[in-house]
């Protein structure tokens, strides 16, 4: 595999670095949501609610500043991907209204009634906007029909398959994990002793889902390891995935909370690093007809675009840099519930 470091790789990158780090930080909310349910009480649910009250909308930035820098760099992309996939995307945007709408408006009403249908709401929005994700990255892998018109060629129905049903539970048993340690982070007494007894389980299924998902990927979808042959010293990010999941429980039983996050939070980015390498220099790929790929080069902006939109990126990324981190920092340490909280 030759990689050129020129505009178009570097738009590339950049696309990526911002949908993982939306992967990460958003990931582990919908976690904390689609665990939401298995907490008993209404206080250990206004915990979990709470734990990730002050961040949940800065973390969907980060999707909207990827959406918009594909965009700007790749609009065959844009246009090929939001047209072909418009019926999910529109169940992903209205499910995302929706868990926002649930988490304002579960306290508004003392009725008990009330917090368990905005409760189930929560956490139903949760896993299928993690599904519908796992879903898109799965037809990613395997290939979209695409014509000679850089068009979607096929139908709604036809991208659910059960390949990528499998890569839409992998992402849910993802998120999960993630989700359930950043809540042992964040929570305390007899809560945090319940969800650290979660972890190992969610690990296991995520474990689970993954060997599946990368068995079916090496038999059906070969085109996803011929960057990794080309190139055998790039296997090391595999390697390195499976060292930060084992480390997980290992930092979790030792009580170090925040160091098993970052282990979780280097798993998704790994695993990201891995799919972007297997599609290279294709961004959707054309099943079944590869020549009709759209890549990098066929794909983007002029030069000039691509120059221009990269220098406001590096304006304007450091000041999301700087929000996350101060949010984030703000909001440090356990949960504790007052009069302000939802």
């Amino acid at each position: 595999m030759e990689v050129t470091l020129d505009l178009n790789t570097i738009w590339f990158l950049l696309i990526g670095a911002l949908l993982s780090g939306y992967a990460i930080l958003d990931g582990f909310d919908l976690g904390v949501g689609m665990l939401h349910l298995f907490v008993k009480g209404d206080k250990e649910r206004r915990i979990m609610i709470n734990s990730i009250g002050p961040v949940w909308d800065g973390n969907e930035v980060w999707l909207v500043t990827g959406g918009g820098a594909l965009f700007a760099a790749f609009p065959h992309v844009y246009a090929t991907v939001f047209s072909g996939f418009y019926n999910a995307f529109i169940l992903l945007l209205f499910t995302l209204i929706f868990r926002a709408i649930a988490i304002e408006f579960r306290s508004k009403r003392p009725m008990l009634w009330w917090k368990k249908m905005w409760d189930t709401a929560f956490s139903i929005a949760s896993f299928l906007i993690a599904f519908l994700m796992g879903v898109a990255l799965g037809n990613i892998i395997a290939g979209i029909p695409i014509g000679p018109d850089k068009e979607f060629a096929g139908t709604f129905l036809g991208l659910i398959n059960p390949y990528t049903v499998l890569v839409g539970i992998t992402t849910i048993a993802l998120f999960m994990m993630h989700g359930s340690i950043y809540a042992v982070m964040k929570t305390e007494n007899d809560l945090q002793k319940k969800l650290s007894g979660w972890v190992n389980n969610t690990i296991i299924f995520f474990v689970i889902c993954y060997i599946t998902s990368t068995m079916a990927t090496l038999i059906y979808y070969p085109h996803m390891v011929e960057n990794f042959r080309a190139a055998p010293i790039i296997f090391i990010i595999a390697l390195l995935n499976m060292l930060a999941i084992a480390n997980i429980p290992r930092e979790i039983s030792k009580g170090r909370e925040f160091r098993a996050f970052l282990s979780s939070a280097a798993s998704i980015a790994a695993l990201l690093l891995i799919f972007a390498v297997g599609i290279f220099p294709n961004i959707v790929y054309s099943n079944p007809n590869p020549k009709y790929s759209l890549t990098i080069y066929n794909a983007a902006s002029s030069d000039k675009t691509l120059t221009i939109m990269l220098i406001i990126a590096l304006i304007g990324i450091p000041f999301v840099l700087v929000y996350t981190i101060s949010i984030y920092w703000i909001f440090r340490g356990k949960v504790k519930l007052d009069e302000m909280s939802y």
